[in-house]
């Protein structure tokens, strides 16, 4: 029940933040065809991320609580595109450089696909 709470009052908090934050930038590009806010924070989550993994692999900072507090909770709720940077990096510093590959080009390709496939199966049956 304790990492539940720790989850959820991350998450909480994290699209809190990214909410406040796209925001904040959809205010100033509105005009823009470029999805600024999306991109500024799916690239600021994996800039956390990086820097927060580090700290724990070389300081050996945060237990398992506070892993999943930052990293399930908080960054999961700001943007579950930093998970994905994470996991494709660690497959390339072990050496799986097709398979991280693999799983960048899978994960974009299949995702894009799917929310396709979403949008027409509304459209097929949601009448």
């Amino acid at each position: 029940m304790n990492n539940l709470l720790l989850v959820g009052i991350g998450g909480f908090l994290g699209s809190i933040a990214r909410y406040l934050l796209g925001g904040l930038i959809l205010h100033h590009t509105a005009q823009e065809r470029f999805p600024w806010s999306t991109f500024a924070v799916n690239v600021l989550g994996c800039m956390v991320i990086g820097v927060l993994a580090g700290l724990a692999d070389r300081q050996g900072l945060f237990g398992p609580g506070t892993r999943l507090f930052l990293f399930t909770g908080v960054l999961g709720g700001f943007t579950t595109f930093s998970a994905f940077g994470l996991e494709a990096m660690l497959l390339v510093r072990r050496g799986e450089l097709l398979v991280a590959s693999l799983y960048a080009c899978a994960s974009v390709i299949v995702g894009i696909t799917a929310v396709w496939l979403g949008l027409r199966l509304v459209a097929l049956f949601g009448r």
